[in-house]
């Protein structure tokens, strides 16, 4: 062969060798510079660069968005649902990754001049000011180049020919998906922000497991920040504020909530500076300081807080008064105000929980009886004599349903408030417990067994099993304001006896189930539950505790998603409640009670 020919056909192989790599990059698409047209997995691409992903997704979709919410990774942590209540409007949450202010005011002017819009909430911090114009990967760390205004050609290039092992990743991590977010899927595409499924049900109580799974916060790392681009920072707003009043949009501008020991790293002159310079061209809602940041369990990180905390802050800014917010919580920064508002920072808070958490005992019991004849069955004489202990005790019996309003308003409770729980419905709860309850005053809640509901055989067969109460029972003592009636699933607390292996005990997949057939299960029986309660009782179902005490991850994201906002095991232990953090009321921990323990013991328990 020629070297002619030999030059050729080495310059054809390239060619079809950069081709196929171009080709196999925009089908894979995995930054999502082109749109994704073919996989469609806006999530893996966000997770890869939201800076580019986002902008590619929104020029297909804006549409369906009129405001925007800008910022770093914090941003997220403001649930768009809640500001699309106050401000009547369709959020988007358009956050990047350790966005400096360079990019955040590159964003903004992408959107007012591209999109139709009325509100942009911007999401700042000191931290802004702490670097500018910083790319650390050209491929996971840049802007879009339409929001810099910069050529086309090379930017679509460098995702062209990029390599193509990302794509490869992409690919593989499909077959790897689940229903839970992955490392490799962090988002939620529809609203931008991340998808915290997975942190949103984490159990989160005291302090000393929080620190075990979040080290960070006992040895917290040191490093000191000089806010070198102060000037850089203050001049973007001021393009920003300018942009919005040109084009007549709403602008709100946050500081995030920093963790306490995080506040405390910045040079002083230049944060006050920074304070007073940019309170003369906006007034800015300020969460950076505040006794509630001392507390790690509303924190992942420095930065990073839980949505809850985010919740509390757009509760205070928009002044909704059904949500918990502590005193003080958030602080309007005026040029009044702006230097008082940054000394702040020097306040030095020191943990302090006792006004906002309780720790409240669950106690479980079954089936009552004239005489205790098994684990699960104890004495009418026992159980009196345990309810009256209680009481002489100024244990007050509180509902759920208080639970749930100490949490989410700050509704306060009783000063020994006891949580009294009974399983499976038996008619015993009704004959036997329920008079006791009207005597003492004791409120309580009970988990029914749906298909057992008014049965003394097990299902549709003629074997007998404990008697359950009826619905027109349950509606008698739901109607006293004594007891709530709450789901134990519908006929998901099978028996292996009856129905053999095949039996679902539990709220867990069966063995060979999939995911997928695990999760339309769960749903159909917890629905299925919900409709009947409330059909035939009147009550509202928030309620569900764990036949046997089994549950996992999935479960609880599943049950959230459907709107139970309690869920109980068999763990024991006690319980700390934490207002601001509905968390909490996740896999509450219970107190088996049998007719071994003596009044005088069970107050020892708590």
């Amino acid at each position: 062969m020629s070297s002619k020919k030999w030059l050729l056909l080495f310059l054809a192989s390239i060619l079809l060798i950069a081709f196929a790599i171009a080709a196999f990059n925009y089908y894979t698409d995995p930054f999502g510079a082109f749109g994704d047209r073919f996989l469609a997995w806006h999530s893996f691409n966000f997770t890869k660069n939201p800076r580019v992903a986002k902008i590619a997704y929104l020029d297909r979709h804006n549409k369906a968005y009129d405001s925007y919410l800008i910022g770093s990774s914090s941003t997220s942590s403001f649930p768009v649902e809640l500001l699309n209540k106050y401000l009547h409007a369709s959020f988007y949450n358009l956050f990047m990754y350790g966005a400096d202010i360079y990019d955040v005011a590159r964003t903004v002017t992408y959107v007012v001049n591209n999109y139709e819009l009325k509100n942009i909430v911007l999401n700042l911090g000191v931290l802004n000011a702490e670097k500018y114009m910083l790319e650390t990967d050209p491929l996971t760390d840049s802007l879009h180049a339409k929001t810099e205004g910069a050529p086309l050609l090379p930017f679509y290039a460098k995702y062209l020919f990029a390599n193509p092992r990302y794509g490869l990743e992409k690919l593989q991590s499909r077959k790897e998906d689940s229903y839970l977010p992955r490392v490799f899927d962090v988002f939620n595409v529809e609203t931008g922000a991340y998808d915290k499924s997975l942190r949103d049900i984490e159990r989160i109580q005291d302090l000393p497991s929080y620190l075990e799974r979040y080290p960070v916060f006992r040895d917290y790392p040191y490093n000191r920040y000089e806010l070198p681009y102060s000037d850089e920072f203050i001049a973007s707003v001021r393009e920003i504020k300018e942009l919005c009043e040109a084009n007549n949009i709403n602008l709100v501008v946050l500081f995030f909530p920093l963790y306490h020991e995080h506040a405390a790293l910045f040079d002083y002159e230049r944060l006050a500076d920074i304070y007073t310079r940019l309170a003369r061209i906006t007034n800015f809602w300020d969460f950076s300081v505040h006794p509630i940041n001392a507390d790690p369990r509303f924190f992942y990180d420095a930065t990073h807080f839980r949505n809850d905390l985010g919740r509390m802050a757009l509760a205070k800014v928009f002044g909704d008064e059904t949500v918990y917010v502590p005193e003080g919580f958030g602080t309007l920064v005026t040029p009044e105000n702006a230097r008082k508002q940054a000394d702040k920072y020097r306040a030095g808070y020191k943990l302090d929980d006792s006004s906002y958490t309780k720790e409240v005992p669950v106690l479980l019991y079954h089936h009552l009886a004239a005489e205790a004849d098994g684990p699960l069955t104890i004495s009418a004489r026992q159980f009196e004599a345990q309810i009256k202990a209680l009481t002489e005790a100024g244990y007050t019996g509180v509902s759920l349903e208080q639970l749930v309003d100490y949490v989410e308003k700050g509704t306060e409770l009783p000063d020994k408030p006891v949580v009294i729980t009974f399983d499976d419905g038996y008619a015993s709860n009704y004959e036997i417990a329920y008079p006791i309850l009207q005597n003492y005053g004791m409120k309580a809640t009970i988990f029914v067994i749906g298909s057992s509901v008014g049965k003394d055989t097990y299902k549709e067969t003629s074997y007998p099993i404990i008697p359950h109460f009826g619905y027109k029972e349950a509606r008698e003592m739901l109607s006293s304001g004594l007891v709530e009636i709450q789901s134990h699933t519908y006929d998901m607390h099978q028996s292996t006896e009856y129905e053999g292996e095949t039996a679902r005990t539990a709220v867990v997949p069966l063995a060979g189930e999939s995911e997928e057939a695990f999760i339309e299960a769960l749903r159909a029986d917890f629905l299925q539950s919900r409709q009947k309660l409330e059909t035939e009782v009147g009550t509202t179902v928030f309620a569900l505790s764990y036949p046997l005490g089994k549950y996992s991850d999935l479960s609880e994201v599943v049950l959230k998603e459907l709107g139970v906002k309690v869920t109980l095991t068999t763990e024991p232990g006690m319980n700390t409640l934490i207002k601001g953090l509905p968390q909490c009321l996740r896999a509450l921990k219970r107190i088996p009670v049998d007719e071994n323990i003596s009044p005088e013991a069970l107050l020892q328990m708590f």
